[in-house]
């Protein structure tokens, strides 16, 4: 039976020659993931089990980046339960401070992700490590606590769309902008339950930081999992990031897809998405006139090295507008580290922005910039739900960081064309 990427690898996990979509299967897990809000849950589940064991101390990590450094007194109690079991059952992969990062950016950095892994996790975004050819998706913290005590997982294979994706895109779009087009296009439950499959010649002007940020966002289009066929590019960040063995796994010739779409990456605009659903998108022409008051540059989805430099090289020599709050937020250690040695910091800090350890912080409406009633903010972020950054009066565009960057000088939405010299 011919399968897709996910079926392929899905099946190896579960041990099979073979899956077909809307199959039950049991599947070995590489990695599970919790972070200071799932993770508790998932560790009371866990003891009230009677589990008293994990099934590997090496393939569980516990990243509390959400609230982190700790915003009150229940986020601190939070992170100590993690603390606390990650010494009890001596998992390696524990990061707090000086160590953590946003766990989607900081689990491939440090190379605990690889091609053909099966990775779960008890947040929405795990689908990220797609980018890197694994299947990786979100779990409930009841599912956490199953695997984490027996390093296997149910799951029923999904369906696939297929994009094909060709062309160049042109100067300042980036995987934000093509993964909000394709939102734009689907709509919010245009996936459900289904991998979204990329292939195509087009792969070859995408760096690994525009598909990280187009994986991550296929839970937003309602997919399972988001996941990109290897190139020369997947391995060269793989080995360079990773001494583990992986495996490459590409779609039959026939395998079978609900959907096909091509994608003409050059015809593709700076796209924002309006509020309060990323399907609500529009292109930079025709955003109108829309006046804001904080920006927001980071996130599990555009707080990587390529996001930095570009929010750099939009801010330099500029102000930020008087009547705008712009946050930037490295998405780990090595990131803010990096940016300090290129001088990155330094503009950002002439410019007028305000620059933040690594953490979720406002994306969720945690901390680190939440909004007022009646506020308007352009977020790198992932989500524009009602409420999603602060007041349920408040309001969320998404963009890439090249726009948030442009709109944090103009206190306007704005392509970065109207501010380059």
């Amino acid at each position: 039976m011919p399968m897709t990427m996910t079926q392929k690898i899905i099946a190896k996990a579960s041990g099979l020659s073979n899956v077909r979509p809307g199959q039950l299967v049991q599947a070995n897990v590489d990695l599970v993931l919790g972070n200071d809000i799932t993770a508790p849950v998932a560790i009371k589940e866990f003891e009230n089990a009677g589990f008293r064991e994990v099934f590997h101390k090496g393939k569980i990590a516990l990243v509390p980046d959400h609230f982190t450094p700790n915003k009150d007194i229940k986020s601190a109690q939070q992170v100590k339960l993690l603390r606390e079991f990650a010494r009890k059952m001596d998992i390696k992969y524990f990061f707090e401070i000086g160590q953590m990062g946003v766990e989607h950016a900081l689990l491939p950095e440090l190379g605990l992700v690889v091609a053909g892994d099966l990775v779960i996790g008890a947040d929405s975004h795990t689908c990220t490590y797609g980018a890197l050819g694994a299947f990786s998706t979100g779990t409930g913290s009841t599912d956490m606590a199953a695997a984490m005590a027996t390093g296997k997982v149910w799951l029923k294979v999904p369906d696939a769309i297929k994009f094909n994706l060709i062309g160049k895109p042109s100067e300042w779009v980036s995987g934000k902008d093509i993964i909000l087009h394709i939102i734009g296009m689907l709509g919010v439950d245009g996936a459900l339950y289904k991998s979204m499959e990329y292939t195509g010649d087009g792969l070859e002007f995408l760096s690994m930081d525009d598909r990280f940020t187009m994986a991550n966002m296929a839970i937003e289009a309602g997919a399972k999992n988001g996941i990109f066929e290897v190139d020369d590019e997947t391995i060269s960040y793989i080995r360079d990031h990773s001494t583990r063995e992986y495996e490459v796994f590409k779609a039959d010739s026939d395998a079978e897809y609900t959907e096909e779409y091509t994608i003409d990456l050059s015809t593709v605009k700076l796209t924002v998405s309006f509020p309060h659903l990323p399907d609500n998108t529009r292109t930079i022409d025709n955003v109108g006139d829309i006046k804001i008051d904080q920006v927001v540059i980071g996130s599990c989805t555009n707080g990587r090295m390529e996001d930095m430099r570009m929010a750099a090289k939009i801010l330099a020599g500029k102000k930020v507008n008087k009547n705008v709050r712009c946050i930037i937020i490295p998405a780990t250690q090595k990131i803010w580290k990096e940016c300090m040695k290129e001088g990155l910091f330094e503009i950002f800090i002439d410019s007028g922005c305000a620059v933040s350890t690594p953490t979720c912080g406002p994306c969720l409406g945690g901390h680190m910039g939440i909004l007022a009633e009646g506020e308007r903010a352009v977020a790198t972020t992932n989500r524009n739900f009602v409420g999603r950054m602060g007041h349920a009066g408040s309001e969320v565009y998404l963009a890439s960081p090249a726009v948030a960057a442009a709109s944090a000088i103009t206190g306007k939405i704005s392509s970065p064309v109207e501010v380059m010299d």
